[in-house]
């Protein structure tokens, strides 16, 4: 494993846990995990880049490793924003380039329309930028489980009983087909599901996928990302929660956008197909820097 180093940042509201792998000498990658309410994977394929570049992974306030407030009021995309800003500024990252997965790609987008200065890509992994238009999705596939399965879910957010054990087993077998594909699921992604701060989850976005009642419920970025003047990577898995065509329309409203699909996997193909996600990430990341090089190198003119 490459060099690792750990510690704690103050953020407002209390102190974030961070991770650094590796010390290459690239422009440092930072990491923004899912949510809201998620943890960082320690299992990450994106660490193996670390050789060529510093791989920086935080738990965002309340979540993971990171103090957990209880204080309704901080969970707020602006805080978290805020907290982003802070995190740069304490690990010194002048340059850098920011993959945001699911919900961190809400965190990134926002952070991105401060217009901060020194970002030098953006990857949007399994994109939500628009909360409405994921609600459809969820519910346009829901229509393709059996019958009962879509009245138990129903019933039980209409009752607000979605602690219920058939309505989490419901909840199992949506996210088996479009979360991860893997069977059984690894021991680790087990973890992150239960480790899940679910008061961050149910305050910012709801009770489930399928119905979005929280503070993030109007939350909509699309009209903006023309402002992102950024090369970005849009990527999502052939089964996403992000689908592939919700995917592909972001990326169309990006002039330039790369866009690109991970056969074979749903809404985490670091966790499904980790050779291909580190593959296709390192690749991109690498293409920029050396774009930046061939702007930097001399003109070169005929002798006479």
């Amino acid at each position: 494993m490459e060099h690792v180093t750990e510690g704690f940042i103050p953020v407002t509201g209390g102190k974030v846990w961070y991770r650094i792998t590796g010390d290459g000498l690239g422009v440092p990658l930072l990491v923004l995990h899912g949510g809201p309410g998620g943890k960082s994977s320690d299992k990450d394929p994106l660490r193996n880049i670390g050789s060529e570049r510093p791989v920086i992974q935080y738990d965002q306030l309340g979540c993971g490793n990171s103090d957990r407030p209880t204080d309704l009021p901080l969970w707020t995309v602006e805080r978290y924003v805020e907290e982003l800003a802070q995190v740069r500024e304490a690990l010194g990252l002048e340059e850098v380039h920011i993959l945001g997965h699911s919900w961190g790609t809400m965190l990134a987008s926002s952070y991105l329309l401060t217009k901060p200065k020194g970002v030098k890509s953006i990857i949007f992994s399994g994109p939500a930028l628009n909360s409405r238009m994921w609600e459809r999705d969820q519910r346009n596939y829901l229509k393709q489980f059996p019958q009962d399965m879509q009245d138990i879910i129903e019933h039980h957010e209409r009752e607000k009983t979605t602690e219920a054990k058939e309505y989490q087993e419901a909840m199992y077998t949506f996210y088996k087909r479009h979360v991860c594909r893997l069977d059984p699921w690894p021991k680790e992604m087990v973890e992150e599901f239960e480790k899940m701060n679910q008061q961050v989850y149910n305050y910012m976005w709801g009770a489930s996928e399928f119905t979005v009642t929280g503070t993030l419920q109007d939350f909509d970025v699309t009209e903006r990302l023309v402002e992102i003047d950024l090369p970005a990577l849009f990527t999502c898995g052939r089964y996403d929660e992000a689908t592939p065509t919700t995917t592909e329309y972001y990326a169309s409203l990006m002039p330039g956008a790369e866009f690109h699909i991970f056969e074979n996997c749903s809404h985490t193909p670091g966790e499904e197909d980790p050779e291909a996600y580190e593959k296709k990430i390192r690749g991109f990341l690498n293409r920029q820097e050396e774009v930046k090089e061939e702007r930097n190198m001399p003109l070169h003119t005929e002798s006479e």
